[in-house]
């Protein structure tokens, strides 16, 4: 491992949650290109959506900035109040936010106090520069922070800004750099805020195809054994789980015997959409062909992966997706919705199946093709496991954000560093 060169703030909003196995491996790839960091987080996620696995280590180096105690509050109130002209830019942007209401502008205003939190506590142990994994209010936190105190940020932008609230102009427009996973997440950035841009690098999440990677050959299930499905992804409108129920009902009257089985939990830990598709289940009389599996540790993805035949993803919406990069670093043949930047990794027939979204007929009509072609089904898997080494290596985004903070003064990661690497 090479010497820590410098530390910087790692901001990702309710953290370790179910689908952040990918900031941990970026965590680590960062430590490998000489770049320490300091986790900080909005506040804890719901333990029902927490990542298994390493959620316990990860939440002992997290600095949660919400809530505080009020001698905290008090504290961070008076630090801001003893700096006038920043406190003023901080309550000019309030104002000049483009937001709706007096609720919206309250909202801002406590997000202020928390940029404020963040700013005293890197600028305590010397860290000049924070990236945010999100265009949301973790944004607006980093942004007061640069406000308030000059700490320089980054974002990377996940997903069509329209996603991640108002205010984006202001968020951007402060911003060091910013990095975007995909060609269409980037066009929709641009089209929106144009020359309001800090300069962008474009950088996949990505998969550590040493952790994904088949113990055994991939084989299709036999003709005498039910076609076994894996889909992972939180219970979530978007994510198309109904189209995808709606497949596997169709396959079954069509005579084929499959089952399927579901990782992921919805965002409120188990009381949200789940009770949607578990209604839906009932309703199409699949309750002894689904399991859900709610929020599972990586190691179990990967369990599921290799035991499955077909990983099915029906999006409606996806910017990338780096449930399907796993199943394809995995050598499963993956089935996937023409959504997003979807067709930018996968080239359909090649190495995956792509079909329109919202289209469960056509979604059966792929899975039947592949259950009746084994020796298909394994190339798009060879195929799928070159396509991810070739292209969509976890260390690309880290190495995007090192490159971005790379003339930034060195800086010492102190105990931080100790503690993080055991």
């Amino acid at each position: 491992m090479p010497p820590t060169t410098q530390t910087i703030g790692y901001f990702v909003p309710e953290f370790p949650g179910q689908t952040h196995n990918f900031f941990w491996r970026e965590i680590g790839a960062l430590r490998e290109v000489g770049v320490e960091v300091m986790l900080l987080s909005t506040r804890r996620p719901p333990k029902a959506i927490e990542s298994p696995t390493w959620a316990a280590q990860a939440s002992s180096l997290t600095t949660y900035l919400f809530p505080q105690p009020i001698i905290t509050v008090l504290a961070d109130a008076t630090w801001a109040a003893a700096r006038p002209a920043a406190a003023w830019r901080l309550l000019q942007a309030i104002v000049r936010a483009q937001v709706q209401g007096t609720r919206a502008r309250l909202q801002l205003a406590g997000l202020a106090m928390m940029g404020v939190r963040m700013a005293r506590h890197l600028q305590a142990h010397s860290v000049q520069h924070v990236h945010v994994h999100s265009c949301a209010n973790s944004a607006h936190v980093a942004m007061f922070a640069h406000l308030v105190s000059g700490l320089s940020y980054s974002l990377t932008l996940h997903n069509q800004l329209v996603d991640h609230g108002p205010n984006q102009a202001e968020k951007w427009r402060h911003a060091r750099f910013g990095i975007v996973i995909s060609d269409w997440v980037e066009n929709d950035l641009r089209e929106r805020l144009g020359v309001l841009l800090p300069p962008l690098l474009q950088a996949p999440m990505g998969v550590d195809t040493d952790k994904f990677k088949r113990s055994k050959p991939y084989g299709m299930a036999g003709p005498n054994q039910p076609l076994r499905l894996f889909s992972c992804a939180r219970l979530n409108p978007v994510k198309g789980h109904l189209d995808l129920l709606a497949a596997l009902s169709l396959l079954r009257g069509r005579g084929h015997e499959a089952r399927l089985t579901i990782a992921g939990e919805d965002d409120q830990g188990g009381t949200g959409y789940r009770k949607v598709v578990e209604s839906q289940i009932r309703e199409l009389g699949l309750e002894g062909s689904v399991t859900l599996l709610g929020a599972v540790s990586e190691d179990m993805v990967i369990e599921h992966l290799q035991q499955a035949d077909v990983f099915v993803l029906a999006s409606l919406a996806e910017p990338l997706g780096v449930a399907l990069m796993e199943a394809m670093a995995m050598e499963l043949p993956v089935i996937a919705t023409r959504a997003g930047g979807v067709p930018e990794m996968i080239r359909d027939g090649v190495d995956g199946v792509l079909v329109p979204p919202a289209t469960p007929q056509l979604l059966a009509d792929a899975i039947e093709r592949l259950a009746r072609d084994p020796a298909h089904a394994r190339s798009l898997g060879s195929a799928a496991r070159r396509r991810i080494e070739e292209r969509f290596s976890h260390r690309r985004s880290a190495t995007a954000i090192a490159s971005g903070v790379s003339d930034l003064p060195a800086a010492s990661a102190g105990k931080f560093a100790a503690a993080a690497r055991h």
